[in-house]
């Protein structure tokens, strides 16, 4: 089965639980998975013939959350070209602000720039119509899982 770094950005901790239910979830179909919240390069760098899952929620601004911040910035600066990266993303943001899901797009946005493959269809969950975000992110997990081979 495969490896799954799930990588965490969080404000008010909705994205852990996320991250932490995603965790569950792969696990419980027999795949390896480890959640990191404040992760280091050295982390992401493990899963890199692997599977990386991002969930992140966005700043009001439209920013990524500051626990996420230095690994995008390292990503970034020091990585560059990352051809056999597979990834999927979850997004969580509030469509009531004007940079809905912003912080996961740009993670998002970084990852297709340095050619990383994207596993699936980005999630974006709306707080403002899903309190309860595991509520959507569990069912595209679990569609999410059947693609990692």
């Amino acid at each position: 089965m495969a490896e799954v770094g799930i990588f965490v950005g969080t404000m008010y901790g909705n994205s852990l639980l996320v991250a932490e239910e995603a965790e569950a979830i792969l696990a419980g179909l027999g795949h390896k998975a480890t959640v990191y919240e404040d992760a280091e390069l050295a982390d992401w760098l493990k899963y890199k013939d692997r599977y990386v899952l991002v969930v992140t929620s966005t700043t009001g601004q439209g920013d990524l959350p500051d626990s996420i911040v230095p690994l995008f910035q390292a990503i970034k600066d020091r990585v560059g070209f990352q051809p056999e990266t597979r990834y999927g993303m979850i997004a969580l943001g509030d469509s009531s602000y004007s940079h809905f899901c912003g912080g996961g797009k740009q993670f998002d946005a970084l990852l297709q720039e340095q050619g990383a493959q994207r596993i699936g269809e980005m999630l974006l969950i709306d707080a403002s119509e899903h309190p309860e975000p595991e509520s959507e992110s569990s069912p595209w997990v679990e569609h999410w899982a059947t693609l990692l081979k």
